[in-house]
């Protein structure tokens, strides 16, 4: 049978079965390490979190060196000193993961507004193989971008700490969790952040959603009085990720089992309503 009756043989407008996944997740890993604004992003992080750890390594140091003069103060600096310490390479987190999430906006978002989206459709007409693509090159970007400078930014905190006689235990199971537990959190909000740039089109929108939800609800719960807001304070994403974390936590703090299941719906909810409309809206 030649090419041109098996073409008339497909009904009219029934889309192909497009490129294998991995042939799609390739395109989509090229289409993002091409990427200059990919390039800018992902250094920031890296000197984000390096000049945090470098400046908090500092501070420490110096005010230990206060404290010197004033034994209480000093008792209490070196009860904590151990756990201060273990969190310097993860002290940019705050600002790495709105660098990370608008990254993640970005590469949604700049689909539509380039018109690229079209191409992308056209060539994977079933849109979620080409949405879960970029899902997990961005979420694994994340991921090895904060485990990678925070790594980075305990290299450039160690000589520092010398001067001052205090050292990071890299290898302690606190310093091991708060690593990888930082990786996996800046993954979700990057996932977070890219399912805000499908749901809104729209970059400017989809970053300042992102940081309306982690930067101003969070310091907006704080200063509202009540316990409604002292309770839902416990369920947004940062404090999810500090109960993770923290070794100590406060007798009415969610169990860790709660707060990962918590976090995993931050994650969920948004990544299937935006699998949804970008099925339904049209390009």
């Amino acid at each position: 049978m030649s090419t041109a009756a098996l073409q008339s043989s497909r009904p009219q407008g029934t889309a192909g079965p497009g490129p294998s996944f991995l042939r799609v997740l390739n395109s989509e890993f090229i289409k993002f390490r091409t990427l200059l604004s990919t390039l800018i992003l992902v250094g920031s992080t890296v000197l984000v979190m390096v000049g945090f750890a470098a400046l908090n390594a500092w501070g420490i140091g110096q005010f230990s060196e206060a404290s010197r003069n004033d034994p209480q103060a000093g008792a209490a600096f070196a009860a904590q000193g151990a756990d201060l310490t273990a969190g310097i390479p993860t002290s940019g987190i705050a600002f790495a993961q709105l660098i990370i999430g608008s990254l993640a906006v970005l590469l949604m978002s700049s689909e539509f507004t380039t018109g690229m989206a079209r191409s992308t459709f056209s060539a994977v007409p079933k849109r979620t193989p080409a949405f879960i693509a970029k899902l997990l090159v961005v979420t694994a970007c994340a991921f090895v971008v904060t485990v990678a400078s925070s790594l980075l930014a305990y290299v450039a905190a160690t000589p520092i700490l010398d001067n001052y006689g205090f050292d990071i235990d890299l290898g302690s199971d606190h310093s091991r969790r708060l690593l990888l537990v930082s990786g996996v959190y800046v993954a979700a909000v990057a996932a977070i952040g890219m399912s805000l740039g499908t749901l809104l089109r729209n970059s400017a929108g989809g970053i300042m959603s992102l940081v309306g939800l982690f930067f101003v609800v969070p310091i907006a719960f704080q200063l509202i009085p009540g316990e409604f807001f002292e309770e839902a304070r416990k369920y947004l994403p940062d404090s999810l990720f500090e109960r993770i974390v923290t070794a100590s936590p406060a007798e009415d703090a969610l169990e860790v089992w709660q707060a990962w299941t918590w976090l995993g719906v931050w994650v969920v909810v948004p990544v299937a309503a935006a699998m949804i409309i970008l099925k339904k809206r049209d390009v």
